[in-house]
Protein backbone atom coordinates (compact mmCIF):
# COMPACT_ATOMS: atom_id res chain seq x y z
CA UNK A 1 0.00 0.00 0.00
CA UNK A 2 3.12 2.34 0.90
CA UNK A 3 3.97 1.65 -2.79
CA UNK A 4 0.90 2.37 -4.35
CA UNK A 5 0.47 5.91 -2.83
CA UNK A 6 4.08 6.87 -3.88
CA UNK A 7 2.19 5.90 -7.14
CA UNK A 8 -0.27 8.64 -6.50
CA UNK A 9 -2.62 5.78 -6.47
CA UNK A 10 -5.86 6.25 -4.66
CA UNK A 11 -7.24 2.85 -3.56
CA UNK A 12 -7.35 -0.68 -4.04
CA UNK A 13 -9.63 -3.23 -5.13
CA UNK A 14 -10.03 -5.98 -2.98
CA UNK A 15 -11.27 -8.47 -5.94
CA UNK A 16 -12.67 -11.71 -3.75
CA UNK A 17 -13.83 -14.84 -4.74
CA UNK A 18 -16.74 -16.48 -3.08
CA UNK A 19 -16.35 -18.80 -0.55
CA UNK A 20 -12.50 -18.33 0.05
CA UNK A 21 -11.27 -19.31 3.32
CA UNK A 22 -9.33 -16.78 3.89
CA UNK A 23 -11.49 -14.30 2.58
CA UNK A 24 -12.57 -12.71 5.96
CA UNK A 25 -8.79 -12.23 7.75
CA UNK A 26 -7.34 -11.21 4.52
CA UNK A 27 -9.94 -8.47 4.64
CA UNK A 28 -9.38 -7.41 7.97
CA UNK A 29 -5.58 -7.20 7.81
CA UNK A 30 -5.92 -5.23 4.40
CA UNK A 31 -7.99 -2.75 5.92
CA UNK A 32 -5.98 -2.50 9.51
CA UNK A 33 -3.17 -1.90 7.03
CA UNK A 34 -4.66 0.83 4.85
CA UNK A 35 -6.57 2.66 8.19
CA UNK A 36 -2.74 2.99 9.65
CA UNK A 37 -1.78 4.22 6.39
CA UNK A 38 -4.50 6.87 4.87
CA UNK A 39 -5.15 4.69 1.78
CA UNK A 40 -8.45 3.47 0.53
CA UNK A 41 -10.23 0.28 -0.19
CA UNK A 42 -13.26 -0.88 -1.73
CA UNK A 43 -15.06 -4.37 -2.53
CA UNK A 44 -15.23 -5.76 -6.14
CA UNK A 45 -17.07 -9.10 -5.79
CA UNK A 46 -16.12 -11.74 -7.95
CA UNK A 47 -19.07 -13.98 -9.73
CA UNK A 48 -17.59 -15.76 -12.03
CA UNK A 49 -14.37 -17.39 -10.01
CA UNK A 50 -16.72 -19.86 -7.50
CA UNK A 51 -19.63 -18.56 -8.70
CA UNK A 52 -22.45 -16.11 -7.30
CA UNK A 53 -22.04 -14.49 -3.99
CA UNK A 54 -24.89 -14.34 -1.94
CA UNK A 55 -26.84 -11.52 -1.50
CA UNK A 56 -26.44 -11.71 2.65
CA UNK A 57 -23.09 -12.44 2.59
CA UNK A 58 -23.19 -9.08 0.42
CA UNK A 59 -24.77 -6.80 3.08
CA UNK A 60 -23.15 -8.61 5.39
CA UNK A 61 -19.50 -7.69 4.59
CA UNK A 62 -20.37 -3.75 3.21
CA UNK A 63 -22.10 -3.26 6.56
CA UNK A 64 -18.97 -4.35 8.52
CA UNK A 65 -16.38 -2.62 6.60
CA UNK A 66 -17.71 0.50 4.81
CA UNK A 67 -17.70 2.33 8.15
CA UNK A 68 -14.14 2.21 7.65
CA UNK A 69 -12.20 5.35 7.93
CA UNK A 70 -9.98 2.97 4.77
CA UNK A 71 -13.31 2.55 3.00
CA UNK A 72 -13.37 4.39 -0.28
CA UNK A 73 -16.52 6.17 -0.78
CA UNK A 74 -17.66 8.43 -3.84
CA UNK A 75 -21.05 11.17 -3.13
CA UNK A 76 -20.49 10.11 0.18
CA UNK A 77 -21.46 6.05 -0.50
CA UNK A 78 -19.75 2.98 0.14
CA UNK A 79 -18.01 2.16 -3.59
CA UNK A 80 -18.62 -1.53 -4.60
CA UNK A 81 -17.60 -2.98 -7.94
CA UNK A 82 -17.96 -6.60 -9.62
CA UNK A 83 -16.76 -8.85 -11.76
CA UNK A 84 -19.26 -10.06 -13.93
CA UNK A 85 -22.67 -11.05 -12.19
CA UNK A 86 -25.79 -10.05 -14.61
CA UNK A 87 -27.59 -13.00 -13.32
CA UNK A 88 -27.89 -11.94 -9.93
CA UNK A 89 -28.33 -7.92 -10.90
CA UNK A 90 -31.97 -7.75 -8.75
CA UNK A 91 -29.97 -8.94 -5.84
CA UNK A 92 -28.25 -5.30 -5.86
CA UNK A 93 -31.66 -3.59 -5.27
CA UNK A 94 -32.35 -4.63 -1.84
CA UNK A 95 -28.18 -4.40 -1.17
CA UNK A 96 -28.40 -1.10 -2.17
CA UNK A 97 -31.30 -0.12 0.16
CA UNK A 98 -29.69 -1.83 3.02
CA UNK A 99 -26.24 -0.17 2.46
CA UNK A 100 -26.63 2.93 0.57
CA UNK A 101 -23.46 2.24 -1.83
CA UNK A 102 -22.72 3.04 -5.22
CA UNK A 103 -22.72 0.43 -7.42
CA UNK A 104 -19.91 0.82 -10.38
CA UNK A 105 -20.06 -3.40 -11.95
CA UNK A 106 -17.73 -4.87 -14.59
CA UNK A 107 -20.68 -6.12 -16.06
CA UNK A 108 -19.15 -6.40 -19.85
CA UNK A 109 -20.75 -9.85 -20.70
CA UNK A 110 -23.35 -7.78 -21.80
CA UNK A 111 -23.57 -4.74 -24.18
CA UNK A 112 -23.39 -1.30 -22.31
CA UNK A 113 -26.97 -0.34 -22.81
CA UNK A 114 -27.90 -3.56 -22.11
CA UNK A 115 -26.38 -3.41 -18.41
CA UNK A 116 -27.81 -0.41 -17.85
CA UNK A 117 -30.92 -1.67 -18.06
CA UNK A 118 -30.81 -5.02 -15.74
CA UNK A 119 -32.70 -4.49 -12.65
CA UNK A 120 -34.43 -1.65 -13.77
CA UNK A 121 -31.61 0.57 -13.79
CA UNK A 122 -29.78 -0.45 -10.89
CA UNK A 123 -26.11 0.51 -11.58
CA UNK A 124 -24.91 4.22 -10.76
CA UNK A 125 -21.86 3.32 -13.58
CA UNK A 126 -20.50 0.75 -15.34
CA UNK A 127 -16.35 -0.56 -15.57
CA UNK A 128 -15.59 -2.30 -18.26
CA UNK A 129 -12.90 -4.96 -18.58
CA UNK A 130 -11.91 -3.91 -22.00
CA UNK A 131 -8.16 -2.94 -21.33
CA UNK A 132 -6.57 -4.77 -23.69
CA UNK A 133 -6.86 -5.14 -27.59
CA UNK A 134 -8.80 -7.81 -29.39
CA UNK A 135 -6.31 -8.02 -32.38
CA UNK A 136 -2.74 -7.67 -33.65
CA UNK A 137 -3.13 -3.46 -33.82
CA UNK A 138 -2.69 -1.10 -31.12
CA UNK A 139 -5.48 -0.22 -28.22
CA UNK A 140 -8.21 2.13 -29.14
CA UNK A 141 -10.61 3.59 -27.13
CA UNK A 142 -14.15 2.41 -29.19
CA UNK A 143 -15.68 0.39 -26.49
CA UNK A 144 -14.56 3.24 -24.05
CA UNK A 145 -16.64 5.62 -26.28
CA UNK A 146 -19.67 3.18 -26.27
CA UNK A 147 -19.98 2.95 -23.04
CA UNK A 148 -19.24 7.09 -22.42
CA UNK A 149 -22.03 7.63 -24.93
CA UNK A 150 -24.24 4.82 -23.12
CA UNK A 151 -23.29 6.56 -19.99
CA UNK A 152 -23.18 9.87 -20.67
CA UNK A 153 -27.11 9.80 -22.18
CA UNK A 154 -28.32 8.97 -18.59
CA UNK A 155 -26.02 11.11 -16.75
CA UNK A 156 -23.76 8.39 -15.41
CA UNK A 157 -19.96 7.77 -14.79
CA UNK A 158 -17.73 5.66 -16.42
CA UNK A 159 -14.56 3.57 -14.75
CA UNK A 160 -12.01 3.31 -17.69
CA UNK A 161 -9.61 0.09 -17.66
CA UNK A 162 -6.12 0.58 -17.99
CA UNK A 163 -3.56 -2.40 -17.65
CA UNK A 164 0.02 -2.79 -19.27
CA UNK A 165 -0.06 -6.74 -20.25
CA UNK A 166 -1.88 -10.42 -20.56
CA UNK A 167 -0.16 -13.51 -21.18
CA UNK A 168 -1.64 -16.60 -19.49
CA UNK A 169 -0.98 -20.31 -19.75
CA UNK A 170 -3.21 -22.31 -17.25
CA UNK A 171 -4.43 -25.31 -18.80
CA UNK A 172 -6.43 -26.15 -15.48
CA UNK A 173 -8.69 -22.98 -16.04
CA UNK A 174 -8.64 -23.59 -19.73
CA UNK A 175 -6.60 -20.20 -20.49
CA UNK A 176 -3.62 -19.98 -22.26
CA UNK A 177 -3.07 -16.59 -25.00
CA UNK A 178 -1.42 -13.51 -25.31
CA UNK A 179 -2.74 -10.17 -25.62
CA UNK A 180 -1.49 -7.55 -27.84
CA UNK A 181 0.49 -5.30 -25.37
CA UNK A 182 3.65 -3.88 -26.39
CA UNK A 183 2.96 -0.21 -26.29
CA UNK A 184 -0.18 -0.72 -24.22
CA UNK A 185 1.07 0.58 -21.23
CA UNK A 186 1.91 4.02 -23.18
CA UNK A 187 -1.00 4.03 -25.82
CA UNK A 188 -3.44 3.59 -22.31
CA UNK A 189 -2.47 7.04 -20.55
CA UNK A 190 -2.83 8.94 -23.77
CA UNK A 191 -6.24 7.72 -24.39
CA UNK A 192 -6.77 8.27 -20.64
CA UNK A 193 -5.59 11.93 -20.65
CA UNK A 194 -7.98 12.21 -24.22
CA UNK A 195 -11.17 10.77 -22.72
CA UNK A 196 -10.82 12.38 -18.61
CA UNK A 197 -13.23 9.76 -17.25
CA UNK A 198 -14.42 9.73 -13.78
CA UNK A 199 -11.98 6.92 -12.70
CA UNK A 200 -9.59 4.55 -13.94
CA UNK A 201 -8.98 1.10 -12.82
CA UNK A 202 -5.64 -0.71 -13.45
CA UNK A 203 -5.33 -4.30 -13.69
CA UNK A 204 -3.75 -5.01 -11.48
CA UNK A 205 -1.41 -4.99 -8.59
CA UNK A 206 -0.63 -8.50 -8.33
CA UNK A 207 -2.12 -10.87 -10.50
CA UNK A 208 0.66 -13.32 -11.72
CA UNK A 209 -1.38 -15.72 -13.62
CA UNK A 210 -2.20 -12.88 -16.30
CA UNK A 211 0.61 -11.18 -15.82
CA UNK A 212 -0.16 -7.76 -15.49
CA UNK A 213 0.84 -6.82 -12.23
CA UNK A 214 2.20 -3.74 -11.65
CA UNK A 215 3.41 -4.68 -7.84
CA UNK A 216 6.20 -6.56 -6.41
CA UNK A 217 7.10 -9.83 -7.02
CA UNK A 218 5.95 -11.88 -3.67
CA UNK A 219 6.27 -15.42 -3.66
CA UNK A 220 3.24 -16.18 -1.85
CA UNK A 221 1.05 -15.37 -4.63
CA UNK A 222 2.13 -17.94 -6.82
CA UNK A 223 -0.12 -20.52 -5.99
CA UNK A 224 -1.75 -19.85 -8.51
CA UNK A 225 0.78 -21.83 -11.13
CA UNK A 226 0.22 -24.76 -9.54
CA UNK A 227 -3.45 -24.54 -8.89
CA UNK A 228 -4.03 -23.57 -12.70
CA UNK A 229 -1.41 -26.10 -13.78
CA UNK A 230 0.89 -23.75 -15.38
CA UNK A 231 3.61 -25.58 -17.31
CA UNK A 232 6.03 -23.08 -15.37
CA UNK A 233 6.22 -19.88 -13.28
CA UNK A 234 5.79 -17.25 -16.16
CA UNK A 235 6.02 -14.37 -13.15
CA UNK A 236 9.24 -15.51 -11.11
CA UNK A 237 12.51 -13.06 -12.35
CA UNK A 238 10.07 -10.86 -14.36
CA UNK A 239 9.50 -7.60 -12.12
CA UNK A 240 7.07 -5.35 -13.47
CA UNK A 241 7.88 -2.69 -10.52
CA UNK A 242 9.21 -0.64 -13.34
CA UNK A 243 5.74 0.72 -14.51
CA UNK A 244 4.75 2.78 -11.63
CA UNK A 245 8.08 4.49 -12.36
CA UNK A 246 6.21 7.62 -14.01
CA UNK A 247 3.05 6.80 -12.39
CA UNK A 248 2.37 9.85 -10.30
CA UNK A 249 3.83 12.23 -13.19
CA UNK A 250 0.37 10.16 -15.78
CA UNK A 251 -1.71 10.30 -12.48
CA UNK A 252 -1.51 14.05 -11.62
CA UNK A 253 -2.12 14.68 -15.39
CA UNK A 254 -5.22 13.07 -15.64
CA UNK A 255 -6.05 13.99 -11.94
CA UNK A 256 -5.12 17.63 -12.36
CA UNK A 257 -4.49 18.45 -16.03
CA UNK A 258 -0.96 19.30 -15.35
CA UNK A 259 1.84 17.30 -13.42
CA UNK A 260 5.74 18.39 -12.92
CA UNK A 261 8.70 16.35 -13.90
CA UNK A 262 10.77 16.64 -11.03
CA UNK A 263 13.15 13.78 -12.07
CA UNK A 264 13.80 12.33 -15.25
CA UNK A 265 13.20 8.78 -16.02
CA UNK A 266 12.94 5.63 -18.11
CA UNK A 267 11.36 2.39 -18.28
CA UNK A 268 12.35 -0.33 -20.49
CA UNK A 269 10.25 -3.66 -20.97
CA UNK A 270 10.27 -6.70 -23.66
CA UNK A 271 10.16 -10.28 -24.05
CA UNK A 272 13.57 -11.70 -23.14
CA UNK A 273 13.35 -14.06 -26.36
CA UNK A 274 12.93 -14.05 -29.49
CA UNK A 275 9.38 -15.58 -30.59
CA UNK A 276 11.06 -18.02 -32.92
CA UNK A 277 13.48 -19.34 -30.51
CA UNK A 278 10.95 -21.40 -28.24
CA UNK A 279 8.12 -23.08 -28.45
CA UNK A 280 4.81 -21.13 -27.67
CA UNK A 281 2.76 -23.93 -26.00
CA UNK A 282 -0.34 -23.52 -28.36
CA UNK A 283 -0.74 -20.13 -26.96
CA UNK A 284 -2.84 -17.97 -29.30
CA UNK A 285 -3.45 -14.62 -29.61
CA UNK A 286 -6.69 -14.06 -28.33
CA UNK A 287 -10.18 -12.42 -30.41
CA UNK A 288 -12.77 -10.77 -30.03
CA UNK A 289 -15.86 -13.09 -30.83
CA UNK A 290 -16.05 -14.60 -34.51
CA UNK A 291 -12.66 -13.62 -35.01
CA UNK A 292 -10.30 -16.59 -35.71
CA UNK A 293 -7.47 -17.19 -33.40
CA UNK A 294 -3.71 -16.89 -34.89
CA UNK A 295 -1.04 -17.93 -33.49
CA UNK A 296 0.68 -15.96 -30.84
CA UNK A 297 3.97 -15.13 -32.94
CA UNK A 298 1.58 -12.73 -34.84
CA UNK A 299 0.57 -10.92 -32.25
CA UNK A 300 4.07 -10.28 -30.89
CA UNK A 301 6.99 -8.20 -31.92
CA UNK A 302 10.84 -8.48 -31.21
CA UNK A 303 11.26 -5.18 -29.85
CA UNK A 304 12.18 -3.46 -26.93
CA UNK A 305 10.06 -1.01 -25.90
CA UNK A 306 10.60 2.12 -23.84
CA UNK A 307 8.80 5.40 -22.23
CA UNK A 308 11.44 8.38 -20.96
CA UNK A 309 10.00 11.19 -19.04
CA UNK A 310 11.88 13.73 -19.66
CA UNK A 311 12.18 17.93 -18.98
CA UNK A 312 13.19 18.73 -22.42
CA UNK A 313 14.52 16.88 -25.62
CA UNK A 314 16.68 14.45 -25.54
CA UNK A 315 17.82 10.99 -28.18
CA UNK A 316 18.21 7.59 -27.34
CA UNK A 317 20.27 4.67 -27.97
CA UNK A 318 19.88 0.95 -28.03
CA UNK A 319 22.80 -1.40 -27.43
CA UNK A 320 22.41 -5.30 -28.11
CA UNK A 321 25.29 -7.48 -27.36
CA UNK A 322 27.57 -4.88 -27.58
CA UNK A 323 26.40 -3.07 -30.52
CA UNK A 324 25.33 0.59 -30.51
CA UNK A 325 22.55 1.89 -32.28
CA UNK A 326 20.97 5.59 -32.37
CA UNK A 327 16.96 5.29 -32.92
CA UNK A 328 14.37 7.72 -33.11
CA UNK A 329 11.30 8.16 -31.33
CA UNK A 330 7.77 7.42 -32.07
CA UNK A 331 6.19 9.84 -30.07
CA UNK A 332 7.54 13.18 -28.22
CA UNK A 333 4.89 15.37 -26.38
CA UNK A 334 4.28 18.13 -27.90
CA UNK A 335 6.00 21.58 -26.28
CA UNK A 336 9.34 18.92 -24.95
CA UNK A 337 7.70 18.38 -21.36
CA UNK A 338 6.69 14.73 -20.65
CA UNK A 339 6.60 11.35 -21.58
CA UNK A 340 8.36 10.35 -24.82
CA UNK A 341 8.29 6.93 -25.59
CA UNK A 342 9.72 4.26 -28.74
CA UNK A 343 10.74 0.89 -29.54
CA UNK A 344 13.50 -0.93 -31.03
CA UNK A 345 13.45 -4.20 -33.84
CA UNK A 346 16.00 -6.58 -32.68
CA UNK A 347 18.06 -9.04 -34.53
CA UNK A 348 17.09 -12.77 -33.54
CA UNK A 349 20.56 -13.38 -34.48
CA UNK A 350 21.84 -11.10 -32.49
CA UNK A 351 21.04 -10.91 -28.86
CA UNK A 352 22.72 -10.38 -25.35
CA UNK A 353 23.09 -7.63 -23.31
CA UNK A 354 20.44 -4.84 -23.69
CA UNK A 355 20.88 -1.00 -22.65
CA UNK A 356 19.07 1.89 -23.21
CA UNK A 357 20.27 5.60 -22.94
CA UNK A 358 19.11 8.27 -22.71
CA UNK A 359 21.44 11.23 -23.70
CA UNK A 360 21.38 14.70 -23.87
CA UNK A 361 24.29 17.16 -25.85
CA UNK A 362 25.72 13.62 -26.31
CA UNK A 363 26.02 13.12 -22.11
CA UNK A 364 24.65 10.19 -20.60
CA UNK A 365 21.04 11.54 -18.91
CA UNK A 366 19.92 8.22 -17.72
CA UNK A 367 20.36 4.56 -18.95
CA UNK A 368 18.69 1.18 -17.91
CA UNK A 369 20.55 -2.01 -18.29
CA UNK A 370 18.27 -5.16 -18.81
CA UNK A 371 18.13 -8.72 -18.83
CA UNK A 372 20.03 -10.37 -21.77
CA UNK A 373 17.98 -11.20 -25.05
CA UNK A 374 18.30 -15.00 -25.25
CA UNK A 375 17.27 -18.05 -27.12
CA UNK A 376 17.40 -20.42 -24.01
CA UNK A 377 14.35 -21.31 -23.27
CA UNK A 378 11.63 -22.97 -20.48
CA UNK A 379 11.17 -26.17 -20.83
CA UNK A 380 11.18 -25.93 -24.47
CA UNK A 381 8.71 -22.70 -23.93
CA UNK A 382 9.03 -19.18 -24.82
CA UNK A 383 7.86 -16.92 -21.83
CA UNK A 384 5.50 -14.27 -23.30
CA UNK A 385 4.88 -11.95 -19.94
CA UNK A 386 7.18 -8.95 -20.01
CA UNK A 387 10.80 -8.03 -18.04
CA UNK A 388 10.37 -4.58 -16.92
CA UNK A 389 13.56 -2.60 -15.74
CA UNK A 390 13.78 1.03 -14.91
CA UNK A 391 16.07 4.25 -13.58
CA UNK A 392 15.93 7.53 -12.58
CA UNK A 393 18.59 9.73 -13.42
CA UNK A 394 20.77 10.94 -11.16
CA UNK A 395 21.39 14.40 -12.21
CA UNK A 396 18.85 16.91 -10.47
CA UNK A 397 16.86 19.21 -12.72
CA UNK A 398 14.50 21.98 -11.83
CA UNK A 399 10.65 20.92 -11.55
CA UNK A 400 8.40 22.04 -15.40
CA UNK A 401 5.54 21.28 -16.22
CA UNK A 402 4.19 21.34 -19.30
CA UNK A 403 3.17 24.80 -21.06
CA UNK A 404 -0.47 23.91 -21.66
CA UNK A 405 -3.15 21.98 -19.22
CA UNK A 406 -4.93 19.75 -20.75
CA UNK A 407 -8.18 21.62 -20.89
CA UNK A 408 -6.01 23.88 -23.22
CA UNK A 409 -4.56 20.80 -25.42
CA UNK A 410 -6.69 18.99 -28.11
CA UNK A 411 -5.99 15.91 -30.56
CA UNK A 412 -2.98 16.15 -32.65
CA UNK A 413 -2.39 13.05 -33.88
CA UNK A 414 -5.19 10.09 -34.55
CA UNK A 415 -5.94 7.09 -36.41
CA UNK A 416 -9.39 4.86 -36.86
CA UNK A 417 -10.26 1.56 -38.50
CA UNK A 418 -10.71 0.02 -42.02
CA UNK A 419 -11.31 2.47 -44.01
CA UNK A 420 -11.67 5.45 -41.53
CA UNK A 421 -8.14 5.37 -41.08
CA UNK A 422 -7.54 8.19 -43.92
CA UNK A 423 -10.14 10.53 -42.67
CA UNK A 424 -9.00 10.11 -39.09
CA UNK A 425 -5.85 10.83 -39.55
CA UNK A 426 -6.32 13.89 -41.22
CA UNK A 427 -8.87 15.30 -39.25
CA UNK A 428 -7.48 14.74 -35.54
CA UNK A 429 -4.56 16.30 -36.59
CA UNK A 430 -6.80 19.25 -36.28
CA UNK A 431 -8.48 18.87 -33.14
CA UNK A 432 -11.67 16.36 -34.71
CA UNK A 433 -11.34 13.52 -33.33
CA UNK A 434 -14.81 11.95 -32.92
CA UNK A 435 -15.32 9.01 -30.48
CA UNK A 436 -16.42 5.49 -31.97
CA UNK A 437 -15.04 6.48 -35.47
CA UNK A 438 -11.83 7.80 -34.35
CA UNK A 439 -9.25 7.36 -31.62
CA UNK A 440 -6.70 10.04 -30.65
CA UNK A 441 -2.67 8.99 -30.37
CA UNK A 442 -1.24 12.69 -29.21
CA UNK A 443 -2.40 16.00 -27.41
CA UNK A 444 -0.73 19.08 -27.68
CA UNK A 445 -1.23 22.56 -28.63
CA UNK A 446 -4.18 23.31 -31.21
CA UNK A 447 -2.47 23.47 -34.99
CA UNK A 448 -3.74 25.74 -37.35
CA UNK A 449 -6.07 24.78 -39.78
CA UNK A 450 -5.18 24.78 -43.69
CA UNK A 451 -6.99 27.51 -45.58
CA UNK A 452 -10.59 26.49 -45.89
CA UNK A 453 -11.83 25.63 -48.90
CA UNK A 454 -15.52 25.45 -47.70
CA UNK A 455 -15.93 22.71 -49.56
CA UNK A 456 -19.02 20.49 -49.28
CA UNK A 457 -18.97 16.85 -48.26
CA UNK A 458 -20.67 14.40 -47.33
CA UNK A 459 -20.24 10.55 -47.26
CA UNK A 460 -20.16 9.04 -50.61
CA UNK A 461 -22.01 5.44 -49.90
CA UNK A 462 -24.52 7.26 -47.14
CA UNK A 463 -23.36 6.08 -44.19
CA UNK A 464 -24.11 8.42 -41.33
CA UNK A 465 -20.56 7.40 -39.41
CA UNK A 466 -18.52 9.06 -42.05
CA UNK A 467 -20.97 12.81 -42.32
CA UNK A 468 -18.76 15.10 -39.60
CA UNK A 469 -15.71 13.74 -40.74
CA UNK A 470 -16.36 13.95 -44.54
CA UNK A 471 -18.12 17.20 -43.85
CA UNK A 472 -14.69 18.40 -41.38
CA UNK A 473 -12.43 17.14 -44.05
CA UNK A 474 -13.91 18.46 -46.63
CA UNK A 475 -14.38 21.82 -45.68
CA UNK A 476 -10.77 22.21 -45.72
CA UNK A 477 -9.65 20.42 -48.11
CA UNK A 478 -9.34 16.72 -48.44
CA UNK A 479 -12.03 15.30 -49.38
CA UNK A 480 -11.04 11.76 -50.80
CA UNK A 481 -13.05 10.58 -53.67
CA UNK A 482 -13.48 7.14 -52.24
CA UNK A 483 -14.74 8.00 -49.54
CA UNK A 484 -17.01 11.72 -49.86
CA UNK A 485 -18.77 13.16 -52.28
CA UNK A 486 -20.17 16.97 -52.92
CA UNK A 487 -24.02 15.10 -53.39
CA UNK A 488 -25.53 13.76 -50.24
CA UNK A 489 -26.38 10.06 -50.76
CA UNK A 490 -29.28 7.84 -49.39
CA UNK A 491 -28.57 7.38 -45.79
CA UNK A 492 -27.23 3.58 -44.37
CA UNK A 493 -25.48 2.84 -41.17
CA UNK A 494 -22.37 0.87 -40.04
CA UNK A 495 -19.65 1.31 -37.57
CA UNK A 496 -15.64 0.54 -38.44
CA UNK A 497 -15.61 -0.55 -34.41
CA UNK A 498 -18.25 -2.44 -31.28
CA UNK A 499 -20.96 -0.70 -32.39
CA UNK A 500 -22.08 1.72 -30.12
CA UNK A 501 -23.32 0.66 -26.69
CA UNK A 502 -21.49 -2.66 -27.30
CA UNK A 503 -19.49 -4.61 -25.66
CA UNK A 504 -15.74 -6.07 -26.32
CA UNK A 505 -12.61 -7.12 -24.91
CA UNK A 506 -9.98 -9.78 -24.33
CA UNK A 507 -12.85 -12.61 -24.28
CA UNK A 508 -13.68 -16.06 -24.93
CA UNK A 509 -16.55 -17.65 -26.28
CA UNK A 510 -18.37 -19.96 -24.24
CA UNK A 511 -18.83 -23.08 -26.11
CA UNK A 512 -22.04 -24.29 -24.60
CA UNK A 513 -24.24 -20.95 -25.27
CA UNK A 514 -22.39 -19.22 -28.01
CA UNK A 515 -21.94 -15.91 -25.32
CA UNK A 516 -19.45 -14.00 -25.10
CA UNK A 517 -17.81 -13.63 -21.71
CA UNK A 518 -14.83 -11.63 -20.21
CA UNK A 519 -12.20 -14.29 -18.60
CA UNK A 520 -12.69 -14.61 -15.16
CA UNK A 521 -9.45 -14.31 -13.02
CA UNK A 522 -8.91 -17.17 -11.03
CA UNK A 523 -6.41 -15.83 -9.26
CA UNK A 524 -8.83 -14.83 -6.16
CA UNK A 525 -9.80 -18.32 -5.96
CA UNK A 526 -6.57 -19.87 -5.48
CA UNK A 527 -3.88 -17.23 -4.14
CA UNK A 528 -4.14 -18.99 -1.06
CA UNK A 529 -2.22 -16.00 0.97
CA UNK A 530 -3.19 -13.01 -1.30
CA UNK A 531 -6.16 -10.91 -1.82
CA UNK A 532 -5.82 -9.91 -5.93
CA UNK A 533 -5.83 -6.30 -6.28
CA UNK A 534 -6.56 -3.65 -8.74
CA UNK A 535 -5.91 0.06 -8.11
CA UNK A 536 -7.94 2.96 -8.74
CA UNK A 537 -7.58 6.98 -9.39
CA UNK A 538 -10.48 9.06 -9.27
CA UNK A 539 -10.66 12.24 -11.19
CA UNK A 540 -10.37 15.79 -9.56
CA UNK A 541 -9.69 17.73 -12.96
CA UNK A 542 -12.75 19.29 -14.47
CA UNK A 543 -11.22 21.83 -17.01
CA UNK A 544 -11.40 25.47 -16.98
Amino acid sequence: MSLAKEAHIDAFALNMAYGVQTNEQSVTNAFTMAENLGFHLFFSFDYAGNGAWPKAQVISMLQKYAPSSAYYRHDEKPFVSTFEGTENADDWIAIKNQTGCFFVPDWSSVAANSALELAGGVVDGLFSWAAWPTDSRRMTTYVDAAYLQCLGDVGKPYMMPASPWFYTNMPGYDKNFVCHGDDLWYDRWVEVSFLNPEWVEIISWNDYGESHYIGPLNEKGYGVFTAGKAPYNYARGMPHDGWRLQLPYLIDLYKKGTASVTEESLVVWYRTQPRISCGEGNTTGFTAQLQVEEDADTWIADKLFFSALLASNASVRVSIGGDEKDTKWEFEPDGGVGVYHGSFDYDSKHLGETTVTILRNGKETVSVKGRSLTKECTGDLANLNAWVGSSTSVSTIDSVSPELSLSEQTCIEGAGSSNFTELCEFTCKYGYCPLGTCYCTAMGAPKEKPKATKDKGYPKNGDDSYEGLCSFACYYGFCPKKLCSETKASSTTSHPAPTACGKGHCTHTDTNNGLQRPLPSFDALFGLYLLIFSVLVFNTYQGE
